[in-house]
C-alpha cells in the first residue's frame, strides 16, 4: 500500500510514501511526519493506493502517525480537495491554510489532559490519613485530573505531598470525543409575522436545497435564521452560520446566546489563537451545536451539519483575496450538497450571482417585505452640481443633521476612505506626496502625524516644507473620515461623534466600545466607512448621510455599480430602525442618472435586473466564467513577458471563440511594494473547459522556472480584476 501525503510546499502535487513499520496504516485526514528532502515536515494523508510511479526502492517511508483518528473527517477532507482543484491552488497549502496554527505544527487534535495517577505502596501514610484517602482514591480510579481532584474536595497541597514522597505522577493523555449534550430549551423570540412564518416553512426541512433569503433591511431576516436554526437543534443536528466580517460577530454571537444558551461558539482570525483551536475542537467534537464565523469558519468539523446560513451572502468579503483564493458563500453551497442538508442566502442586497441562480432554477427565493420598522426610510437627493459646500457637505445636509441632533437622535454619516486627506500637494509648485514603492499617493493621517501607504504600509512624518520646492504652502486635498470628523465637530460643537473606521478601531474590543456607545442611543453623530454599513442595528440613528458614491459611476470596474447599490442601500439601511422613521440623504453630482432614480425608489431588484441585461450583453459573470492571472516582478517587462507566453499558450488550448483572453494590461495601481503588477483575465464559454485550460496552464508553468524575482498566481471567479 501507497499514502498519497499532501505537504505544505507551493507544488500542485501529492508525494507518495511507504506506511510506517511500526504504525497501522494511518487513515485518510490523518497527520503524519514525513522526511523531505534533508528536513521534516507534517503532512496529510490524503489517499492509499496499490502502486507509485516511482520505484517502491525510491520511496521513503512516514515516520510517525500524528493522529489515531482522522484529523480531517471525509466531508471536509472532500471539501478541502475539491476546492484545491476548483481553485487551481496547491492541495498541500490548502489542507494545512484551513487548520488552526497549532494544528499546523503538530498539536494534538484534542486537548492533552495532565492525569494523576497512583503509584507505590500506601502503608507509608498511615499517618496521613488525608494523603493516604487520596492514594487511595486515586489507586481506585486510575487516576484523575486537577479539575477532578478538587472536585472530590482534595486540594492541591495533598497532591504536592504525595508527589514529593514519589507516590504519584503525572502522565499525558487525550480524553475521549466529547457527546454533545441536549441543547437546553431556547429562550423565546419574538413572534413572527405571518411573513415570516411563511419564510420559516419555506426552509424548515433536512435536504439539499438553496434559497434565497431575500428581505429589505428591517424585514427579519435573522429571525428568521434563528427560528430555522431551532428545529436544527432540535433535530439533534448542529448549525454553521457565515458572517463577512469579525465586526459583526461578537453582536451576531451575542443575539445567537441570548437565544441557545452556551453551545454556540465563535471562529475567526481575530481570535487569540488558543481560543480559536478551542472553538475548532469543541465544533469538531460536537460541544458546539452552532458554530459562527467568518470565511475561514467554512472548513472547520461538524459531525453532525444540519444546516449552513450564509448572511449578507453578496458581500466580496467572503472572498480570499490572497494566497488561497476561494469564495467562502460558493463553498458553504458545495459543503451543505456533499452533505445533503439546507443552505440559507441571506441578503437585502443579493449578489447578481445568486439571483441569476435563481432565475435559472438552481436557487430558490423567498422574499421578505414587511418591515418591523413604521416604514422604509425616506430618501433625498442632494445635488452637488454649483453648490457652496462646507468640509464637503452641502447647506441642505448639514440642515438635515443639526434637525435631527435638536430632536435628540443619532445621525450617520459615511464616507468610505479613512485617513485625513487622499492628497497632500504644495500649492505653491504642485508637488504631491507619493509612495516610493507603489504608485499610489501617500495618505495623511494627522492623528498619527503621518503619511501613510494604504497598500504597502510605507510611512514616513508629515513634512512641514514642500521637499521639492522648499515651501510652507502645503495643503491637504479631498478628506478622509478623520479629517471630516473634525469638519463635524467644528459644525457641531458639543456633540459626542464616534468615528468606526480601521485606524480607530483596531481591535475587535475597540470596535465593541465604539457600538455599544452608539447602542446606549444618546445623540450623536456616527461616521464611519463600510464597518458601519453591515448588519448593525441602531435603533436611535434617524439619518443616514451618504457621501462620495459617484465612483461607482465612474470605475472601469464592471462590478462597480452593484456594489455601489448594495453599500448604499445598506448604509440606508441603518435609518430607522427604531419607532422614528428614517430619512436618507445622498449627495451627488448626477441625481438625474438613472442609477439613483432606482436607489430612491429602493428598487433594488429591478436594478439588478437593468445590470444582469447588461452583464449579458456584454458576456460577463455571471453568464460566463472569468479567471485571472496576474504576475508580479521588480522590473515591469520581466511580468508583461511571462503573461504574454501564458497568453500564447491558453489560446493554443482555448481558442476564441471558446475563450477571450484579454491582456495582458497594468494592475490597479501598476507597481505595490516595488514591484510592478500585470494582469491576464480568461473568460470561459464553458465552466468546465476554462477549468481543463487553467490546470493544463498551471501544470506547465509549474514545470518552467520564471524569471528571477517574478511572482504568479491565478484567480478563479476574482471579485477584483484589477
Amino acid at each position: 500500500m501507497i499514502l498519497s501525503i499532501a505537504l505544505p510546499t507551493p507544488l500542485r502535487r501529492l508525494f507518495d510514501y511507504l506506511p510506517p513499520a511500526a504504525h497501522p496504516l494511518p487513515a485518510l485526514g490523518c497527520r503524519v511526519r514525513v522526511p523531505f528532502g534533508r528536513r521534516h515536515c507534517l503532512g496529510i494523508v490524503v489517499a492509499h493506493k496499490a502502486a507509485s510511479e516511482l520505484p517502491v526502492e525510491r520511496l521513503r517511508a512516514v515516520e510517525a502517525v500524528l493522529d489515531p483518528e482522522p484529523l480531517l473527517p471525509a466531508p471536509i477532507l472532500a471539501l478541502a480537495l475539491w476546492a484545491a482543484d476548483y481553485y487551481q491552488h496547491p492541495v498541500g497549502e490548502v489542507l494545512f491554510g484551513l487548520l488552526p496554527g497549532p494544528l499546523r505544527r503538530g498539536k494534538p487534535a484534542r486537548e492533552v489532559q495532565k492525569r494523576w495517577c497512583a503509584q507505590g505502596e500506601g502503608e507509608a501514610l498511615a499517618r496521613a490519613p488525608r494523603q493516604r484517602a487520596l492514594h487511595q482514591w486515586l489507586a481506585e480510579r486510575g487516576g484523575a485530573t486537577a479539575g477532578e481532584l478538587a472536585a472530590a474536595g482534595f486540594t492541591p497541597a495533598l497532591l504536592r505531598e504525595l508527589a514529593r514522597k514519589g507516590l504519584v505522577r503525572a502522565v499525558a493523555s487525550i480524553p475521549p470525543a466529547v457527546v454533545a449534550a441536549p441543547v437546553a430549551k431556547p429562550a423565546e423570540g419574538p413572534p413572527l409575522r405571518a411573513e415570516q412564518r411563511a419564510a420559516l416553512a419555506a426552509l424548515d426541512g433536512e435536504g439539499f436545497r438553496v434559497t434565497l433569503l431575500f428581505g429589505d433591511t428591517g424585514t427579519g431576516k435573522t429571525e428568521v435564521y434563528l427560528a430555522a436554526i431551532q428545529g436544527c437543534l432540535e433535530r439533534g443536528r448542529q448549525a454553521l452560520v457565515l458572517v463577512p466580517e469579525i465586526g459583526l460577530t461578537p453582536q451576531t454571537v451575542e443575539r445567537f446566546r441570548r437565544r441557545f444558551g452556551g453551545c454556540v461558539a465563535q471562529y475567526h482570525s481575530g481570535l487569540p489563537e488558543g481560543e480559536r483551536l478551542a472553538a475548532w475542537r469543541d465544533a469538531a467534537s460536537g460541544r458546539a451545536r452552532i458554530l459562527i464565523g467568518t470565511r475561514s469558519a467554512v472548513f472547520v468539523p461538524l459531525p453532525d451539519l444540519g444546516m449552513v446560513v450564509v448572511d449578507e451572502e453578496h458581500d466580496p468579503s467572503f472572498k480570499q483575496q490572497e494566497g488561497f483564493r476561494y469564495h467562502a458563500r460558493d463553498l458553504a453551497v458545495v459543503r451543505a450538497r456533499n452533505a445533503a442538508v439546507p443552505v440559507v442566502l441571506g441578503s437585502a442586497t443579493p449578489s447578481l450571482e445568486t439571483l441569476h441562480n435563481v432565475e435559472r432554477g438552481r436557487y430558490r427565493m423567498v422574499r421578505l417585505t414587511e418591515r418591523a420598522a413604521p416604514r422604509p426610510p425616506r430618501w433625498q437627493l442632494v445635488d452637488l452640481r454649483g453648490s457652496p459646500l462646507r468640509g464637503g457637505l452641502a447647506a441642505p445636509t448639514l440642515e438635515a443633521i443639526g434637525r435631527h441632533l435638536d430632536a435628540g437622535r443619532q445621525v450617520l454619516v459615511f464616507l468610505n476612505r479613512r485617513g485625513y486627506a487622499p492628497v497632500l500637494l504644495c500649492h505653491h509648485c504642485g508637488w504631491q506626496a507619493h509612495c516610493p514603492r507603489c504608485s499610489v499617493r501617500l495618505v495623511a493621517h494627522r492623528s498619527r502625524n503621518r503619511l501613510l501607504c494604504h497598500h504597502c504600509e510605507h510611512g514616513e512624518p508629515l513634512p512641514h516644507t514642500c521637499p521639492a520646492c522648499g515651501s510652507a504652502d502645503l495643503r491637504y486635498a479631498g478628506q478622509g473620515t478623520e479629517r471630516l470628523a473634525e469638519t463635524l465637530s467644528a459644525l457641531f460643537p458639543g456633540v459626542p461623534v464616534v468615528r468606526v473606521d480601521r485606524d480607530s478601531t483596531r481591535t475587535v474590543r475597540t470596535l465593541e466600545k465604539a457600538l455599544e456607545r452608539i447602542r446606549g442611543g444618546e445623540p450623536c453623530l456616527l461616521l464611519g466607512t463600510q464597518m458601519l454599513a453591515k448588519g448593525h442595528h441602531f435603533p436611535g440613528v434617524t439619518l443616514a448621510v451618504l457621501l462620495d458614491v459617484d465612483g461607482g459611476l465612474l470605475s472601469p470596474d464592471f462590478r462597480a455599480a452593484e456594489r455601489t447599490a448594495q453599500l448604499a442601500l445598506q448604509v440606508a439601511g441603518r435609518a430607522g430602525r427604531g419607532a422614528t422613521p428614517g430619512e436618507v440623504i445622498l449627495q451627488s453630482h448626477y441625481c438625474d442618472h438613472p442609477f439613483f432614480a432606482r436607489l430612491v425608489e429602493g428598487d433594488y431588484a429591478g436594478l439588478a435586473r437593468d445590470l444582469l441585461a447588461q452583464r449579458r450583453r456584454l458576456g460577463l459573470p455571471p453568464f460566463r466564467p472569468l479567471a485571472c492571472f496576474r504576475a508580479e516582478a521588480p522590473v515591469a517587462e520581466a511580468a508583461e513577458r511571462f503573461l504574454v507566453e501564458v497568453r500564447a499558450r491558453g489560446e493554443r488550448m482555448l481558442p476564441p471563440p471558446a475563450g477571450c483572453w484579454i491582456g495582458p494590461l497594468p494592475g490597479t495601481p501598476e507597481r505595490v511594494r516595488g514591484r510592478a503588477r500585470f494582469v491576464l483575465t480568461v473568460l470561459g464559454a464553458s465552466r468546465r473547459a476554462l477549468g481543463a485550460t487553467l490546470a493544463a496552464l498551471c501544470h506547465d508553468l509549474e514545470s518552467c522556472r520564471p524569471p528571477p524575482g517574478l511572482r504568479w498566481s491565478l484567480d478563479v471567479d476574482p471579485q477584483e480584476t484589477g
